[in-house]
């Protein structure tokens, strides 16, 4: 089976079945595929930002963690990464602020109220 023909669920495990053995590039090919595909699959997005990361694409990486804080406004792992990538853009504000909306969760607050 082609991965254009794979559920996306089974895309996505393809993809971190690479990252777990070390493979951080093809996963890196497979989790853009996942967000092509369904650009509002916030695992998708937050597992792109870590792998690129792990690749020294950092700008990228911001990138995928933005669209993964979009996506989960009140997810505390979300922000607790979009800070580590910060942290080594060298973008210390926008890691100090990224970090305290993680602080904010893990207190049990919210940075997105729903109306």
């Amino acid at each position: 089976m082609s991965d254009a023909a794979l559920p996306l669920e089974d895309l996505f495990d393809e993809a971190n079945g690479h990252l777990a053995v070390g493979e951080i590039e093809e996963a890196v090919v497979i989790y853009r595929q996942c967000v092509e595909r369904d650009p509002n699959f916030f695992d998708g997005w937050h597992a792109l930002g870590m792998a690129l990361l792990k690749t020294e694409q950092i700008k990228e990486a911001i990138g995928a963690g933005l669209m993964a804080t979009t996506l989960k406004p009140n997810d505390l792992l979300a922000w607790t990464s979009l800070s580590q990538m910060y942290v080594r853009n060298g973008q210390i504000a926008e890691a100090e602020d990224a970090k305290g909306k993680a602080r904010i969760l893990s207190l049990g607050g919210r940075v997105v109220f729903s109306a």
